[in-house]
């Protein structure tokens, strides 16, 4: 029995790669991995997102990037999360945030287990990571993983559309409401 064996890309493959691509692509440390589509609700979740992260931090020392800002995970994996915050300055052409102190992910039935397992210890192994926000897009609801200290296991937190989404990392906090504004779900 014959089997191709593959050689795993560079990252610096990867992005000379995906580039030239007319579909988005994830990372995995050997090859690309495509990214689905997400819903007309998932759009309207992180453009919510983006509204209130922007007039917040216009301005300020720390910046929110997202859908198309890398960041690089375990070994070299590279996730292109919904949303993340960074306080560190880097040069326009890198295809990797540094310093990168918040990651939202915006999630949806197919991402689901994904984001809620996969990526919340790819995510953990990012010393600079304080904040995991993971927010729903089939419904309200935000699920906060937060770490205080070194290495210490998330803390977990869900919060309903009367709360507050309190990022004291970078000295803001959104109404939950507010990022799911104008949008409507079955059932609520």
């Amino acid at each position: 029995m014959n089997i191709a064996l593959h050689k795993p890309w560079t990252q610096d493959e990867f992005f000379a790669w995906a580039q030239n691509q007319a579909l988005r692509y994830e990372f995995d440390g050997i090859k690309p991995v495509a990214m689905t589509g997400g819903s007309g609700g998932h759009s309207r979740v992180i453009r919510g997102l983006h509204r209130a992260l922007n007039s917040r931090l216009d301005g300020q020392s720390c910046e929110p990037l997202g859908p198309d800002a890398g960041v690089q995970t375990v070994g070299k994996i590279v996730r292109y999360p919904d949303a993340l915050v960074t306080c560190a300055k880097f040069d326009n052409a890198a295809y990797l945030v540094p310093g990168v102190v918040i990651v939202f992910e915006v999630i949806s039935p197919s991402s689901g287990e994904t984001d809620r397992v996969i990526k919340v210890q790819e995510y953990a192994a990012v010393p600079t990571v304080r904040r995991y926000v993971i927010v729903e897009s089939s419904g309200i609801g935000i699920t906060v993983l937060e770490r205080r200290q070194g290495d210490e296991p998330w803390i977990i937190s869900s919060l309903a559309n009367d709360d507050l989404l309190r990022m004291p990392e970078i000295g803001i906090e959104i109404p939950v409401a507010e990022i799911y504004r104008d949008i409507t779900f079955p059932d609520q």
